[in-house]
């Protein structure tokens, strides 16, 4: 996706600027039409990912295919092909029904405890209300990593990618709270935009957690 540089005549006697000893060829710049395609692939990959979670049940197996195709982008500079990616999400949706079925009834049982405190029906009142924010921000967090942990592992492995990412949490709280936030604004701008963006804002906010990830812990040797 980087434009090639062209070289130009080598006037130096055999030895061009860019093969001179001792000096580093200068990092080709990203122009706007880089930034564009960017722009442009994240968002094919939200709206694939919102169609193929459609059905709940394949909701992880959606994410995680997801997930594996950011990492490729970020790690080897190009995104997989769709052969490739069928293949993952194919692989990916035995484990990935118990993923989506356990996910979706923690959702729902946090929901109903923050309208019940919400509304006045459980003791506790506000304080109770700000502390079980925190823990869903926190439990939010972690599963952000868990999300770029299987990605980095092809889109396989949920136990071991929630090991790692819990390492992760251990090692790094600052990548912890890092990936709550992100999860947090993605919550929140979903909230704010039309309907019809939130699928192009799920791509977004999967490279968010990869960019965040990366930056603060890199993945480990075999999975970058």
């Amino acid at each position: 996706m980087t434009p090639h540089r062209a070289s130009g005549p080598d006037r130096s006697g055999g030895q061009g600027r860019d093969a001179a000893p001792g000096r580093d060829a200068a990092p080709t710049r990203r122009d706007w039409r880089d930034v564009l395609t960017d722009a442009t692939d994240l968002a094919v990959v939200g709206i694939a990912l919102t169609l193929a979670a459609l059905p709940v049940l394949t909701a992880a197996a959606a994410v995680a295919t997801a997930s594996a195709a950011v990492h490729h982008r970020y790690a080897d500079g190009s995104w997989p092909s769709a052969r490739e990616n069928l293949t993952r999400f194919g692989r990916a949706l035995p484990a990935g029904a118990g993923v989506s079925l356990l996910t979706v009834a923690a959702l729902a049982l946090l929901a109903l405890d923050v309208a019940a405190l919400a509304g006045g029906r459980v003791p506790g009142g506000a304080p109770l209300l700000l502390v079980t924010t925190l823990v869903a921000a926190a439990l939010t967090g972690y599963a952000g990593l868990v999300v770029v942990q299987i990605g980095r592992a092809g889109g396989r492995g949920w136990r071991e990618a929630a090991r790692r990412a819990a390492e992760v949490c251990h090692a790094h709280p600052g990548t912890w709270a890092a990936a709550g936030g992100a999860s947090a604004v993605a919550a929140l701008l979903a909230v704010m935009v039309t309907p019809v963006a939130v699928p192009i804002l799920a791509g977004y906010a999967l490279a968010a957690l990869h960019a965040v990830a990366r930056r603060t812990a890199p993945a480990p040797v075999g999975q970058s």
